[in-house]
């Protein structure tokens, strides 16, 4: 039987002005973007982030996502790369970075440079997919909450019912996957067992915690989410942070109808990431829990 892929997660970063972030390995002598292997039970969405931290000293948020690269290591077996594009929180400086063992120089390298600079093809193929995904976007995340007590074994008022043991597993684990797309504030449907879901990232981070009837499955209506989801994407520009909205399976439909994107099914903890700019959304992946 064939070994599972490697997998590892990796960025293209890029920054105001046009210039994009490559690392240099001694060991293979070869410029790329900083990338590296999951750790056990890692998500590549946290993977991703941690990666080009570990390799460059530089904090980023995730921005699109862009199709995965898969090759032959020299050892026979195959990696799987999942990228998105990036940008950097804060400073972006790398002039005091202390080169190591494994990555001896990070550089941030004027796009008419890059390709000629880095080594391999298939990185060059991931540049040429996100250049025009390079303009900074905002995410609003759309989250169906985590796993609940089941509706037939629930005796009290619906919007009580709350998450199981894995759901608050899920809630748990959400966490890094949100600061990971830059969520500074979570909409939630007022019903216990979203709350449930959003309330680790909020509790972590300290950003606010916004309840909403209108999310619920008892009180949503068209009107009233469209008018919700209009003012996320209408949002103050000069705030770069993103957002999460967090409701049920009933609500979902009307939520990306709003969006104008298509219908997904998202499983209890999934969520679909949508990224916008000025109003409109350019890009959406499905993140499962």
């Amino acid at each position: 039987m064939e070994p599972r892929d490697v997998r590892a997660a990796g960025a293209v970063v890029t920054r105001k002005g046009g210039e994009v972030l490559l690392v240099h390995r001694p060991k293979y002598d070869d410029w790329s973007f900083p990338k590296g292997k999951l750790d056990p039970g890692e998500h590549a969405v946290t993977a991703a982030v941690r990666e080009v931290a570990e390799e460059t000293g530089l904090d980023v948020r995730l921005g699109p996502v862009l199709a995965p690269q898969r090759y032959r290591m020299s050892n026979g077996r195959w990696k799987s790369v999942a990228y998105w594009t990036a940008r950097v929180v804060g400073n972006d400086d790398v002039a005091r970075y202390r080169p190591n063992a494994e990555i001896d120089a990070v550089e941030w390298v004027p796009w008419k440079d890059v390709g000629e600079r880095l080594t391999y093809s298939y990185d060059r193929d991931t540049l040429a997919e996100a250049r025009p995904l390079r303009r900074r976007t905002r995410a609003l995340v759309v989250l169906r909450h985590g796993k609940a007590r089941s509706r037939g074994a629930w005796r009290k008022d619906d919007r009580l019912r709350p998450l199981v043991r894995l759901g608050e597993t899920q809630a748990q684990r959400l966490v890094p996957l949100l600061a990971a797309f830059d969520v500074t504030v979570a909409h939630t449907s007022s019903s216990t067992r979203c709350v449930q879901t959003v309330t680790p990232h909020a509790e972590v981070t300290g950003w606010p915690l916004k309840l909403y009837d209108e999310l619920s499955e008892e009180d949503a209506s068209t009107e009233g989410v469209v008018d919700l989801v209009d003012s996320i994407l209408d949002g103050d520009p000069s705030s770069a942070g993103g957002a999460v909205l967090c409701t049920h399976r009933p609500v979902l439909p009307t939520v990306l109808d709003a969006l104008q994107v298509p219908d997904v099914e998202l499983e209890p903890g999934a969520m679909l990431v949508a990224h916008h700019r000025k109003g409109r959304v350019v890009a959406t992946q499905v993140v499962e829990p």
